[in-house]
């Protein structure tokens, strides 16, 4: 990172931030096109779930190759300035990683990864009806590297 004094280096920090964060975006590249896509998503200290339909652009981005590129970012924030335009400026909280994605065909484990996800945003555990079950397809993305960065006003938080 450029940044040095930007850079987070709280594993507790980071680990907040995936929690809170509400999208997630993965760039995923096929045939030599890149392709961001925001997903929900869950996180468990070591690997994201997100889930899709059964067919779409994401999957077909999907199949080409299993390497992604991720990003979160929080408590992101217009700082103006009223004076001058180049003294505009954000304050956040950002996250990039890399990983390696697997779709979860486990009956078990697709279910733990769509818990996985309903509790980032509600805080429990649901049932899943079985018909709906057969128009969803779960992945889980392996993080090999992951940091964070943030604005100014955000060190020592």
């Amino acid at each position: 990172m450029r940044r040095k004094e930007k850079e987070i280096q709280q594993p507790e920090l980071i680990r907040r931030i995936m929690d809170e964060a509400q999208v997630c975006r993965l760039g995923l590249c096929k045939d030599n096109v890149p392709y961001i896509v925001p997903v929900s998503f869950g996180y468990d200290g070591s690997s994201i779930y997100f889930h899709t339909a059964l067919e779409g652009r994401k999957n077909d981005f999907l199949a080409a190759g299993n390497r992604v590129c991720f990003e979160l970012e929080h408590e992101v924030a217009i700082v103006p300035h009223t004076d001058l335009g180049c003294g505009w400026t954000c304050s956040f909280y950002s996250i990039i990683g890399y990983g390696s994605v697997e779709e979860l065909t486990d009956a078990a484990e697709r279910e733990q990864g769509l818990q996985q996800i309903m509790r980032h945003y509600s805080g429990r555990t649901w049932t899943f009806q079985e018909q709906h079950l057969q128009h969803t397809r779960v992945w889980r993305l392996r993080i090999e590297q992951i940091s964070g960065k943030q604005s100014k006003d955000k060190l020592g938080a």
